[in-house]
């Protein structure tokens, strides 16, 4: 199948998915283009898909000037992990930060918002799963997502996660649920102008269990490009 015919099964899923656990709300589809041409971004822009995930931000800064000059518009979000010498370049090129990883990340893109006088739109990385190589927030360090989604100058309107690397169903619902519990235990604790709204989480391998377990976004690579070439 070519890229729109993937992605129109792709949205074929999503509604199914809503269905089958009775939500009406809608889903964010991400493109998660990491490794594709600027001309596979156009292509999705062109097909409905307006957030556009990039995982590096040297890789980003090339497609998304490209797609500038042809006056093409999307939503650029930064889904990959943010290295701290990154900050200032990632802030000039992307609309929001989804990947944040640690509280002192946070606080650095906080400081260097505020010297730039931006607000910037960002999301926490949960390790769920709790891998040794994955990056993010350990579940139970809700004092450092709360300080995290205190500070001035970011506006952190949601959780992200990568599903675990498993193919048991059970294991990977149960990553999915921990990121919606830390969610909604973290807006019992937080004032009504810091509520949390967002869930990114589900990629192409099991974004219809994401979006049963509450996903509102969803990134998706191999399900509309079909597997990289090393």
């Amino acid at each position: 199948m070519n890229l729109f015919d993937q992605i129109q099964k792709a949205r074929e899923n999503i509604q199914q998915a809503l269905d089958s656990s009775n939500r009406n709300s809608a889903v964010i589809l991400i493109a998660a283009t990491k490794n594709q041409n600027t001309n596979k971004l156009e292509d999705c822009i062109n097909s409905g898909i307006t957030h556009i995930g990039e995982n590096r931000v040297q890789e980003a800064v090339i497609k998304f000037e490209e797609l500038k000059k042809k006056n093409t518009k999307c939503v650029k979000r930064m889904i990959g992990h943010l290295q701290s010498n990154k900050i200032n370049k990632a802030l000039s090129v992307f609309d929001t930060i989804d990947s944040i990883d640690t509280t002192s990340l946070a606080k650095k893109i906080s400081i260097k918002s505020g010297k730039e006088k931006l607000q910037t739109e960002t999301m926490l990385e949960i390790n769920t799963g709790r891998e040794k190589n994955k990056y993010g927030f350990k579940p139970e360090d809700h004092q450092g997502m709360l300080e995290s989604i205190e500070l001035k100058n970011i506006n952190v309107v949601g959780l992200m996660t990568l599903g675990p690397n498993t193919r048991d169903i059970k294991e990977t619902e149960l990553s999915f649920r921990s990121l919606r519990k830390i969610k909604e235990n973290l807006n019992r604790q937080l004032s009504k102008d810091k509520q949390l709204t967002e869930l990114s989480m589900g990629m192409s391998s099991d974004y219809e269990l994401a979006i049963q377990q509450g996903s509102t976004m969803i990134r998706l690579g191999t399900a509309l490009f079909g597997r990289r070439v090393q």
